[in-house]
């Protein structure tokens, strides 16, 4: 449940870095958003990982297939739109 939580977070900041983009320029600047969001989504999903290894007791080969989970499906619907608007 908790990694389904923080996806959908993820999702969130997409749709946040996208609003941000049309009011500050349109189209122009879909690429910078989406440019910006995969840099602070890896940040952050790396951070949750980070946790689940020092804090939770898990491994790294544990979380990181919950980190690739986490990490992938924001980042790649967001090249995927950022592809389909070009």
């Amino acid at each position: 449940m908790r990694t389904m939580i923080i996806i959908l977070g993820g999702f969130l900041l997409f749709a946040v870095c996208i609003g941000t983009a049309r009011l500050l320029g349109g189209a122009a600047t879909m690429g910078i958003a989406v440019k910006v969001f995969i840099t602070i989504w890896l940040v952050l999903a790396g951070i949750n990982m980070w946790v689940g290894v020092a804090q939770a007791g898990y491994s790294v080969t544990e979380e990181l297939p919950i980190f690739l989970l986490i990490f992938s499906l924001p980042a790649a619907t967001a090249l995927f739109i950022w592809w389909k608007s070009s």
